[in-house]
């Protein structure tokens, strides 16, 4: 993997990944990531190692990109690049799947802005061309489903779902020595398909009984979904991303989101509401501050 050195911090986003087993994928995708791995290697080479500055580059690569050309809303082409882990010997891929997340990215901008500042970002010409080749994709693959989710300035209640607190993984950021590059700051969790699939069912079945169509409940139920899509044996990864710098290493030290809402759910299970809705206010307040930081100038 090529270093690339920059001044630059990555979006404040988080990321919902999905690695499958290589031997999931069909021919001839499956033997197309075998020489991308057997070329490149493995981002992290256990459980416990982040794949935070695969994730960094990529984004400043993209990055580059942008600077160097005029604004479109996707990529031509669909990205041929993954992340890649190994676990207990085990190799797993994630494809980026640059294209179709940029058609997911659009439908977001669409909802989220000013018509008159969207227009000047990308204009009406540039969207209905990017929303014609979308259709026409999607015509030709119509079970395509991207194998990461983002989420920026904010990692939403319902991506803790599938998670224990055992899973997380904090590494603070280190400086460079000699040729070595700094290492970036990570938090992230990491579990099984069959574990956090059971998760968010189990967590699930209780809001729907307690909470049934509240945010939270229609979160667990998109979720489980969402990972009903890939291999069993796949696995799930949550990835704190660029938001490690919003939150700085006091913070991420004491962060414990996954713990909160897994205590939240528990309390609702036995009726406890009111230690559910303190575990569920700790864990919205620290993403509120974390938010607020979008408006500021």
């Amino acid at each position: 993997m090529t270093a690339v050195h920059t001044s630059v911090l990555p979006p404040y986003a988080a990321h919902l990944r999905v690695y499958e087993p290589l031997a999931a994928y069909p021919e001839p995708e499956r033997t197309r990531w075998q020489a991308y791995v057997a070329d490149r290697g493995p981002d992290a080479a256990s459980a416990t190692e982040p794949v935070a500055q695969a994730a960094l580059e990529a984004q400043r690569g993209a990055l580059a990109e942008l600077l160097a050309r005029t604004p479109r809303a996707l990529p031509e082409r669909e990205s041929e690049r993954a992340f890649v882990r190994v676990v207990d010997s085990v190799t797993y891929v994630c494809p980026w799947a640059t294209r179709l997340r940029s058609w997911q990215a659009l439908e977001e901008l669409r909802d989220s802005l000013p018509v008159a500042l969207l227009d000047t970002v990308l204009p009406v010409a540039v969207r209905e061309e990017a929303q014609a080749a979308q259709s026409r994709w999607r015509a030709a693959h119509p079970d395509a489903r991207p194998w990461i989710l983002t989420s920026r300035w904010e990692v939403p209640v319902r991506w803790f779902l599938p998670f224990g607190d055992e899973e997380r993984r904090y590494r603070p950021a280190a400086s460079g020595e000699g040729e070595q590059p700094q290492r970036p700051a990570a938090l992230f969790y990491l579990t099984s398909m069959a574990q956090a699939r059971r998760r968010v069912a189990r967590g699930y079945r209780v809001l729907r009984e307690q909470a049934k169509g509240t945010a939270l409940a229609l979160g667990a139920e998109e979720v489980g979904r969402w990972l009903e899509e890939f291999h069993p044996r796949s696995l799930v990864e949550l990835d704190y991303g660029g938001l490690v710098h919003a939150l700085g290493p006091q913070r991420l030290v004491a962060d414990r989101s996954a713990a909160e809402v897994a205590a939240g759910l528990a309390a609702l299970r036995v009726g406890d509401t009111q230690g559910a809705a303190r575990a569920y206010e700790a864990v919205i307040e620290r993403w509120r501050q974390v938010l607020a930081l979008r408006q500021a100038n």
